[in-house]
């Protein structure tokens, strides 16, 4: 579809901009040092050399970005599986709403596996903050990405918003599948929790009623969980960190460790699986305030979030040490739980800052693994 121009400052690109945008992304130098990292020097330089013309979104998608995720998955994962497309909608589509484990891969893997099923690809909200480079910006919305600004003073974010839940409605519309995060930037902890702004920002387009403009989108919850997060311990350093210098921000190059570090870390079994799309919205909030009835779609939208996880061994370990029982005990055996504690201390070692608190980032680290399991069984 094309988009009225007030979107041109968010939007993804049309089929006659990716030549223009794609020869802009391989005439990077930092793109070819990415390629060859995932593919292989030599591999690289022939992938590279004997790509065709790329003229199309799809062929952007299908040629580039499937071979680098392919890629990625084979060298970085025991498995990635995708369960419950069948509550997908082929002919009007779906507003995914997922929680959110790797800044780049989650929507990725996602979109590659609905594309294996025969699926169309969906667009996919990315903040501006990730964009730390033009070239960046042109790779992310050649590959159906919309941008998702997040700075501005209080009476800008809000137009942002209404401006963003215009555009979502719009795609929605016109029958495209949306993915986003239940939150800005990632729960550090997995205690995943769907802010209520989110749900106000969905309502934001529609024509008064916050429940019956939300469910008219098709608003279909994704459970995201990874075996091992390649990041987790960056995400107990940054914990760290935040609780000693009270003025410490992330800077760019960091974010962009956390990138790298996302894709080409080991990640063990990844699982997505999809939930049915939230029905009874209005029914639910009956007689709430505006404010009452996003708090309580976000609630629906976290239980099921959090009832859908596919749970690993970790998770459950993770949850008695945490808790210094054996609530789970019957989920695992003695081999996993030995593993797991050997896996801990190992991503504790890489950890080096002043006045390291072995405790605290031990503590962090098994909030990461274990919160999947504690919600799900009070999802349950």
């Amino acid at each position: 579809m094309k988009y009225p121009v007030e979107f041109d400052d968010i939007r993804r690109l049309y089929d006659e901009e990716v030549q223009t945008a794609y020869a802009k992304i391989v005439a990077e130098p930092q793109v070819k040092a990415i390629v060859q990292q995932v593919l292989g020097k030599d591999y690289a330089e022939y992938f590279l050399r004997n790509l065709g013309p790329i003229n199309t979104v799809d062929e952007f998608q299908e040629e580039v970005i499937g071979v680098i995720i392919t890629t990625i998955e084979h060298k970085t994962c025991k498995e990635v599986s995708l369960t419950g497309d069948e509550n997908v909608d082929r002919e009007k589509g779906n507003l995914f709403v997922s929680n959110h484990r790797d800044i780049v891969l989650d929507s990725a893997f996602l979109n590659s596996h609905l594309l294996y099923k025969g699926f169309k690809t969906g667009q996919i909200g990315i903040g501006n903050n990730l964009l730390a480079a033009p070239w960046i910006a042109y790779a992310v919305r050649v590959n159906k990405a919309f941008v998702v600004k997040r700075d501005g003073s209080l009476k800008e974010l809000l137009l942002i918003s209404k401006h963003l839940s215009e555009y979502i409605r719009l795609t929605r519309e016109a029958g495209e599948s949306v993915w986003i995060a239940q939150r800005e930037g990632r729960a550090k902890n997995s205690d995943d929790r769907t802010q209520t702004s989110i749900i106000k920002m969905f309502g934001m387009s529609g024509s008064g009623d916050i429940a019956t403009d939300v469910e008219a989108l098709n608003i279909t919850p994704v459970s995201i969980n990874y075996e091992f997060d390649p990041c987790d311990y960056l995400k107990a350093r940054e914990f760290q960190l935040k609780r000693d210098l009270p003025d410490y921000k992330k800077t760019p190059q960091e974010d962009l460790l956390n990138m790298k570090t996302g894709m080409m870390g080991y990640k063990g079994r990844v699982s997505f699986v999809i939930g049915k799309p939230l029905r009874g919205l209005a029914e639910a909030t009956v007689g709430e305030s505006k404010n009452e009835k996003a708090r309580v779609i976000a609630e629906m939208l976290d239980r099921e979030i959090h009832s859908g996880y596919k749970l690993f061994a970790n998770n459950y370990v993770a949850a008695d040490l945490l808790e210094g029982g054996k609530r789970f005990a019957d989920k695992y055996n003695s081999a996993e739980a030995e593993a797991f504690k050997c896996y801990l201390q190992s991503r504790i070692d890489l950890i080096d800052i002043p006045g390291k608190d072995v405790d605290f980032l031990r503590g962090k680290l098994l909030e990461m693994y274990a919160n999947p399991a504690i919600n799900q069984a009070a999802a349950l």
